[in-house]
């Protein structure tokens, strides 16, 4: 567990994780990543009654990459959970993780993430984080485990790792502003397995304001083009490696690709508008908008057909009744991702061609 700062909830999920895992041998090691606050006190006095708990402190934040590769150093065990300071996973979390390690067939896994739920649903804004993580990050894992039998990321904030496979890619990246990202390619680059368990589910404490959301989308959409960018080379200059993996690189692009679409057709869009108006083509105008509104419904009509069945799906359907945040998460909350992907667009490839990332790191709330 890499922390930063987490007064606020560390108690808690240290002690969930010393008592309610319903598993036995297991250690928990606490990287204190230069906390300002009263952190690395808190772990102290959690120690005294647990055993199991080894902590190590880092004085200058160095980044939760720099973190979980200390770590992985000082681990006893084969299997690495990465659990953030503000996430819980289920009691049978370590259970259920490590029968996707075991058997001659699972040989080559070499991390398996599980599915990401919301702890903290106190308003619209963290309710729609709902909506999202279950259609749209679950939905995406799920289609790419089953195409490319591996997947674009992992969830950084619970995976297990089979330490030999974390230690033959050279553990996570420290120059890359999403470390969870570029470790599933590397995996999946020296023939490692990354795989989605959706019947394991972790709650993770999530935004819930617009300005923290935008912070946490900052990074996430930083580090996914980094990664992006970055592989280029891989996959051109080792296509058969790579072959099994196109399809997953291929959606990436695609969702690059679509954001700047977006971009440029709002553009097309106002300035259309702009011409129209000062030429008094309002007939024109009226064509124009109807067609605009058509296919807006449409995409509104399939968005809602995604997120219902995505719902009914997972889990058995027991988050359904958050379907009504749907129309409100499609109208305003995911232009989030897009707007995000834009602005860290020039700084991610500064990086994926020569650059430095921030190696620091701090929780988006």
């Amino acid at each position: 567990m890499a922390a930063h700062n987490e007064h606020d909830g560390l108690e808690r999920t240290l002690s969930y994780l010393e008592e309610d895992l319903n598993y036995i041998n297991y250690e928990i090691i606490l990287v204190d990543d230069g906390s300002k606050d009263d952190t690395l006190s808190i772990a102290k006095k959690i120690r005294t009654r647990y055993s199991n708990l080894r902590i190590i402190h880092v004085e200058r934040n160095a980044g939760k990459a720099h973190a979980l590769n200390l770590g992985i150093g000082f681990a006893k065990g084969n299997l690495i959970l990465s659990n953030d300071a503000d996430t819980l996973p289920e009691p049978d979390a370590l259970l259920k993780y490590v029968q996707y390690f075991l058997g001659r067939n699972n040989r080559n896994v070499g991390g398996v993430t599980g599915n990401m739920d919301v702890l903290n649903r106190n308003n619209i804004i963290s309710k729609s984080q709902i909506i999202e993580f279950t259609s749209i990050v679950g939905g995406i894992k799920r289609t790419q485990s089953s195409v490319a039998n591996n997947m674009y990321a992992f969830s950084g904030a619970n995976t297990m790792y089979r330490k030999d496979a974390l230690i033959d890619v050279g553990g996570f990246r420290q120059n890359r502003a999403t470390e969870d990202i570029s470790i599933s390619w590397d995996m999946f680059y020296h023939s490692w397995q990354t795989k989605f368990a959706p019947n394991i589910v972790f709650r993770m404490l999530v935004p819930e304001n617009i300005k923290n959301l935008y912070r946490q989308r900052k990074r996430w959409s930083q580090g996914g083009t980094e990664v992006l960018l970055s592989n280029f080379k891989r996959m051109f200059l080792s296509p058969i490696n790579m072959l099994q993996n196109f399809p997953i690189f291929f959606d990436e692009l695609l969702s690059v690709s679509w954001n700047f679409l977006l971009f440029i057709t709002s553009a097309i869009m106002v300035f259309t508008n702009i011409y129209f108006i000062s030429t008094c083509q309002f007939t024109n105008l009226f064509w124009l908008w109807l067609c605009n509104m058509v296919l807006v419904c449409i995409e509104f009509f399939m968005g809602l057909l995604q997120l219902l069945f995505s719902l009914h799906y997972d889990q058995h359907g027991i988050k359904m009744h958050y379907f009504w945040i749907s129309p409100v998460y499609i109208s305003f909350l995911w232009l989030v991702n897009p707007i995000t992907l834009l602005i860290t667009f020039p700084k991610a490839c500064k990086v994926a061609f020569g650059g430095q990332s921030a190696g620091t790191w701090k929780s988006p709330r």
